[in-house]
């Protein structure tokens, strides 16, 4: 069993905690969980708790819902699709405006086939400027839930982000670069000269209903 529920509650400390542990007491597995205070709406000023949940849940999800909901200071409960299941694989793409305006057209032109088939495949964009600020989003990647690889597109990039690249492919995630100046080229797993190619290339690396497998051409340059 696998599902995604989201809760309304109180913003105070060890909500949280209670919340988990209703969980499991139902025997639910929280294998993702975000939390933030909402800033708008009618809901404003509250917390909210999104989990996704696997695991044979003791009474069912209904059960667990319920639970939840009879819990002081929780406003509302309730169940979703989880990210994957929305959103899918996650290609995330940095660098400069220009060039990260490519790459997602390539990114996004290749998803749309694929989604057309069933898969789901969504596509992060950030145009930053500056060594510290790229390397800051580098290495942020490897905390992104579901990102499943990386476009680098820009003109320079080196030093800082070189060393977070190379941590980030030690974590599992590979890395495309576009064609550029620096040491970063030299440490992606593939590079790329056109941006929009960049970006088909990367769709077709996560979908299952393509052939395309970035570890078979590891270290070379189109």
């Amino acid at each position: 069993m696998s599902f995604a529920i989201n809760i309304i509650c109180e913003d105070r400390p060890g909500m949280l905690r209670d919340i988990a542990g209703v969980v499991a007491d139902h025997g639910g597995n929280i294998v993702y969980t975000q939390q933030f205070v909402l800033d708008r709406g009618v809901n404003k000023g509250k917390g909210t708790v999104y989990m996704e949940i696997e695991g044979d849940v003791r009474g069912g999800i209904e059960g667990m819902v319920e639970a939840l909901r009879s819990m002081p200071m929780v406003y509302e409960v309730t169940v979703h699709p989880s990210f994957n299941q929305i959103y899918g694989s996650r290609v995330i793409i940095i660098g400069g405006g220009a060039q990260v305006a490519q790459a997602a057209v390539g990114a996004v032109s290749e998803a749309d086939r694929h989604n057309l088939r069933g898969e789901r495949i969504s596509v992060d964009t950030i145009p930053l400027v500056g060594e510290d600020a790229i390397a800051d989003a580098v290495s942020a990647v490897g905390r992104l839930h579901r990102a499943s690889i990386l476009i680098l597109a820009g003109a320079l990039m080196g030093g800082r982000i070189t060393e977070e690249v190379a941590k980030l492919q030690k974590e599992g995630i590979p890395v495309i670069a576009l064609k550029m100046a620096g040491t970063v080229p030299k440490q992606a797993d593939l590079v790329v000269t056109d941006p929009i190619q960049a970006g088909t290339f990367a769709v077709m690396h996560v979908a299952r209903t393509a052939v395309f497998d970035i570890n078979r051409v590891r270290g070379m340059e189109f």
